[in-house]
Order: structure tokens, then sequence, then C-alpha cells
């Protein structure tokens, strides 16, 4: 008879972790909280419009086609993915920037902006691959459980080119003066959850990732990606059990015998993956004596951080819209502080577009558009109200206008909010955070909560609270590397 792994949660690490357990001959049942799967990456559907509920940039599109190709199969058995052209705009307060898709009229742009800028730009992306290849090959694919993991002599060789001990800004500061350029080269670690003074320069991967791996749409929206998951997983023989909230991990002698349900059932298990909030299962589902991080550990956790968002539908398209677009048309420094410095609702802050129906009519009814509007917020603020919503909405939307020529709320059909304590109901997010631990370099690696509980023996954790961190492609590999170290122990 098959070993029985219970997965607690249908997310990317959770649906990940249950197909490659089931592709080496594991009885593997997903439990999952909603009618649907996806976590955080859930969609819903509202009068015509699709809104994909979290993630909503495709990256990294190597890492997708290794996971898939992993099970004999390519993206594209599951979904149609299209680049974007351009990959994104950026407002500024005086104007606005097309991100060019292609190398060379990216480079060109840099060069136009800052004479000189081109070809440093040159040296920057050849760092960037290095540290792309070597952390996506070595580092991320680590269990993070202890120090000899990392010993390996292109890591140990090539340690200083990966820059772990210097920060971001400082690393984008030594190519580019324009002040344009360094906060554009700025944003893909802004969601990583600290200050880019804060983020070890390893990240500056993630600029590769953005600037020759490209951004790309998958058609029908990122929940495609999600149903190509799941699809995989029944056809590797995975049950999912939707519906079923979990409220008790049985142990019996530290061991994992069963998880119970809300409803009453229960689903008994040689292993248990914890694919939902790290810290809920911690403090939630298992007595006192079997966890593994105090809440004076918690407490001090740095976290990535919240969200607060709007899903609009208006009746009427937007000329000039594009997919995706940063309003970068305030200072970054002060809404930063908001953030992590001395955490409180935004003075000013900056926000997020995105808007899949200017790429893909099927998201939107004729003649219209489905926009979600996203502003970075503190993880635990308190005074998450109605109000409070409203307030940040009216101030984006005057914003929108200013850079637009549309007043959408004279076209809106459909409006839903959703933030913190809407993370905290629906996920159990720790601090209703939406993007786990700030990838600083003390909560990194060997430094991040252990994917192996310290006092359950048959109970692991996979997600963006444990290796190897925040983020959809992460997630993937994070459900491999759980995977990988269940078939190491049992």
């Amino acid at each position: 008879m098959s070993k029985k792994a219970i997965v607690i949660g249908s997310g990317f690490a959770g649906l990940s972790a249950a197909s490659f357990l089931a592709k080496d001959g594991w009885d593997v049942h997903v439990v999952e909280k909603h009618e649907q799967p996806g976590g955080r990456a859930r969609r819903f559907q509202k009068d015509g419009f699709t809104f994909d509920m979290g993630p909503s940039w495709y990256w990294m599109p190597d890492v997708f086609e290794r996971y898939f190709a992993q099970f004999g199969k390519k993206p594209s058995d599951y979904y149609e993915l299209e680049r974007l052209v351009p990959s994104y705009r950026i407002y500024w307060d005086d104007d606005f920037m097309d991100v060019p898709a292609d190398y060379p009229t990216f480079k060109a742009m840099f060069e136009e902006m800052e004479p000189g800028a081109g070809e440093r730009l040159d040296a920057f992306m050849k760092e960037a691959e290095y540290k792309y290849r070597v952390g996506i090959n070595k580092l991320v694919f680590k269990p993070g459980r202890s120090l000899t993991e990392f010993i390996d002599l292109e890591l140990v060789s090539g340690l200083l080119r990966l820059d772990v001990f210097n920060n971001i800004k400082s690393h984008i500061s030594k190519h580019f003066k324009h002040p344009k350029l360094r906060q554009m080269m700025e944003f893909p670690v802004l969601f990583l959850g600290a200050l880019p003074e804060n983020t070890p320069a390893l990240y500056s991967l993630m600029n590769y990732a953005d600037v020759k791996l490209g951004t790309w749409y998958p058609k029908g929206g990122m929940y495609e990606v999600v149903n190509g998951m799941y699809k995989l997983a029944q056809e590797l023989g995975v049950t999912f059990h939707f519906n079923e909230d979990i409220k008790r991990i049985n142990v019996v002698d530290g061991v994992a015998t069963s998880v119970e349900s809300m409803s009453g059932k229960y689903f008994e298990a040689d292993v248990v993956i914890g694919g939902a909030d790290y810290h809920f299962i911690e403090t939630k589902l298992l007595e006192k004596q079997y966890r593994s991080y105090s809440d004076k550990y918690w407490d001090k956790r740095d976290m990535a951080p919240g969200s607060l968002i709007y899903y609009v539908g208006l009746n009427t398209k937007v000329p000039g819209l594009k997919h995706h677009t940063l309003f970068f048309d305030v200072p970054f420094d002060s809404h930063a502080i908001d953030i992590y410095s001395d955490p409180k609702w935004p003075t000013q802050p900056l926000f997020y577009l995105s808007a899949s129906s200017v790429t893909d009519p099927t998201q939107a009814p004729e003649g219209c558009e489905n926009i979600f509007f996203l502003i970075p917020i503190a993880a635990g603020l308190d005074g998450d109200t109605e109000e409070i919503r409203q307030k940040y909405f009216n101030l984006i939307c005057d914003r929108f206008q200013d850079r637009l020529g549309i007043d959408i709320r004279q076209h809106i059909v459909f409006n839903r909010t959703y933030s913190n304590s809407d993370f905290v109901s629906d996920y159990n997010a720790f601090k209703g955070n939406a993007y786990g631990l700030a990838n600083t370099l003390l909560q990194t690696a060997i430094l991040k909560p252990k994917c192996v509980s310290k006092k359950v023996k048959n109970l692991f954790y996979t997600g963006q609270l444990t290796v190897p961190g925040p983020g959809v492609p992460p997630s993937l590999i994070s459900g491999e590397v759980v995977a990988n170290e269940v078939k190491r122990e049992k």
C-alpha cells in the first residue's frame, strides 16, 4: 500500500509538493479551505469580469518550464503564453516611460537618459545573469537545514560575485546615476519585503528576470497556471478535498497521525505537509508542545508588505491603458518608511495597476475594462476599515485621472476591496501579510523557518514563510524542495 501524504492548502507550493510526491508513488490528498485550488492565486468572476485575486506577473518562465518538464510536460500543454510589449509602463511625477521588452531598445533607452549607462547596463546584466544562474541552480533548491548544504565549489568561489553582503541600492547606484533609472532598477525588489538598502545585492538577479527573461501573460489570466498545475496533479492521481477548513493536526508521541477538519472529517497521514500559513499551522493547528517556534520568535520576524487591493470593473475602455502600470509619481522613500521603518497607513503611496483586459478581451465584457489596483502597505496595520479603503481609492482614482485623463469613478459597475483583514480571514495570514517574510540577509536560507518541524517527526512546511521565499516561482520550487525532504526522511 502506498504511503499517504496530506497536504494542507492548494496554493502554488501545495500543488507543487503534492505533484512531486504523487509522481513518486505516494497517495496524496490535498485539503483546501476554499471551493477552488490556488490559495492566494484564486480567481473570481462577477458580471462578466474575471479577476486574478493575487499574483498577476508571470516572470522567470524557465522555472515554470523546468517544473512541468519534470513530469514530461510543457507549460503549453496547459496554457498559452504571450510576451507583453511593452513589459510595463511607469508613470513618474513629470512624464511616463514604457519599458521595452527587447534588450537592445532597453539599452538604448538607458543610454539616451544617461550617456554611458548603456555600456554599464551590459556589465550590470552580466553580473545579474551570473547571480540568476547560480541562485536558481545552487541556492533556491537548498532546504536550508544546515550550512553544509552550501559547501559547493561554485558557491564558495563565487561568493563575492553573488554580492550577498552588499545591498541592492548601493549596487545599483554604482552603475547608474539618473534617479529614474535607479528607481526602475530597484522596482523588482520592492515586494521582497525590505528597503533596497537592506536587501542583498544578490537580488539583482530579479533585474535579469525582468529585463532579459521578460514579462509574460498566460491567456485567460494567472489562474490558468493554477488550473494547469491542478490538472497535472489530478493526472498524477492526487485527490482534492475542497471546502475543508482544518482545525487540528493530531499528534501522538511526536508523530502526526491525522488532520481534522471543521466538518468533522479525519484525514489519516503518514506525512503532513503544511502549505497554509506557517504561523497559523504552528499556533492554531498544533498543541503548544509541538510548536517549533515561540510567539516571541514570530513577533521578531520582518514581514514583507501587505496589500490594499481593489478589483474594479468599468463599463468603458481606457485609452492608453497598459496591461501593467506602476505609479511612481510620488517619492518612493516616504512610502517605504511608512511600510518598513515606521509602519503606518501611507501618506503618499505608490501603487500598481493591472488590466488584463487590455491584452485579453475574455477578461471583461465587450467595451469594458477589468482593473486590479494594489497599494503596498505594512503588514499588521490596525484600522483596516471601509472608510480608510475608500479614502485610498479616491486618492488613486485622482492620480489615475491626472495621468490618463478619465475619472473612472463615473464608469464603475463593480468594485471589491481586499486588504490585511481579508488576508487573515481567508488565508489565516500572519499579520495579514501578502508576501511572506522579508528577504533580508538575516531571513535567508538557513535563517528562515525550517521546512521540517523540530518537534513532529513527519510534519513538513512549504510556501512563502519558509525556503526559498515569497513569489510564484519560489513557491513552485518550495514544493519541490519539501517533497525531496519528505522522500529523504521517509
